[in-house]
């Protein structure tokens, strides 16, 4: 060899030990969520399922997303209306009714250890008198 050769090998391992080292005994880790060197041939399996994954979760998102617009609303309003006409044609049957004839109140019901502070004292909060029967007199 000659000596200027061997000037220019030597100089240059005495530059590249540092360098050469480093990436030899340290290497770099690439993580799934690092960008590849290669320009994306080198996917492995699982970053392909995690990709398909996303794609599939922002189409079901999508359809849900649709449905929660589009279809909830109207079937509550559908709900809520025949709830309604239910409602009405249940107290149209019960005007036409004769009226109930007296009912027995038993000692268990409607017992009132004191009076309750709002209204007359003897009705409960959610008293109806359509629907409740209670006859002060007629309690024992």
């Amino acid at each position: 060899m000659s000596a200027q050769r061997q000037i220019f090998r030597f100089a240059a391992q005495l530059r590249a030990p540092a360098t050469r080292t480093a990436r030899s005994t340290v290497q770099q880790r690439r993580f799934a969520s690092t960008g590849s060197t290669g320009g994306g041939a080198e996917k492995n399996a699982f970053v392909r399922e995690r990709e398909a994954i996303k794609e599939h979760a922002a189409g079901t998102t999508e359809l849900w997303r649709k449905i929660s617009i589009y279809t909830i609303p109207p079937a509550l309003l559908l709900a809520g209306l025949n709830a309604y006409n239910q409602w009405t044609e249940h107290w149209e049957h019960w005007e036409h009714l004769p009226p109930l004839e007296e009912r027995v109140e038993y000692p268990y019901q409607n017992i009132r250890t004191k009076n309750y502070v709002w209204g007359d004292g003897d009705k409960t909060l959610f008293w109806n008198d359509s629907v409740n029967y209670h006859n002060k007199d007629k309690t024992t």
